[in-house]
């Protein structure tokens, strides 16, 4: 089990890496051609802004994973164990309805969307908009698979997780 949660984990950095690259490589070519030829790709802004969107929604999972989201833990600090275990579970438990309803949420997006094309690229914003449902996804694959570290010991807890470096490799 162990090593099919480091393959996925493995992919989903991997694949975070190669949009970043992208984006990198795309961005940093068009301020060459700018600079040196005085013309642009056209197509280069919405291309980096629709990468940065599937960056942000298929990275929260892993960045979820980490303990790095903004966490307000103070009330669970000053309660006993026990209630700041049972605020925990609940924090969980709004959580992955949150998640469930996104999922939802983001395929309707998709649906209502799949009509509308970029100005640029001329493909469906639905595809753009994929990236919601199935961010939010593998969010719910992240949380499932370090609950029970978040429910014994809160964000802190996942924070010193030296299994799963932040990086790729």
């Amino acid at each position: 089990m162990k090593t099919a949660e480091n393959i996925f984990v493995a992919i989903n950095r991997w694949i975070l890496i190669a949009i970043m690259i992208t984006m990198a490589v795309i961005v940093f070519t068009n301020v060459l051609l700018r600079f040196f030829t005085n013309q642009s790709i056209t197509w280069s802004d919405e291309v980096a802004r629709h990468l940065m969107i599937w960056l942000t929604f298929l990275g929260a999972g892993i960045t979820l994973r980490h303990g790095a989201l903004v966490a307000i833990d103070n009330l669970q600090l000053a309660a006993s164990p026990r209630v700041a275990k049972l605020m925990r579970i609940m924090v969980a438990i709004i959580l992955l309805a949150f998640f469930v309803v996104m999922i939802w949420a983001g395929k309707t997006y998709v649906g209502k969307t799949m009509r509308q094309l970029t100005p640029s690229t001329r493909i469906p914003f639905g595809y753009i908009y994929l990236a919601i449902p199935i961010g939010f996804s593998l969010m719910i694959a992240h949380f499932l698979l370090v609950i029970r570290t978040f429910i014994a010991h809160g964000m802190g807890g996942l924070q010193h997780d030296d299994e799963a470096p932040p990086v790729a490799g």
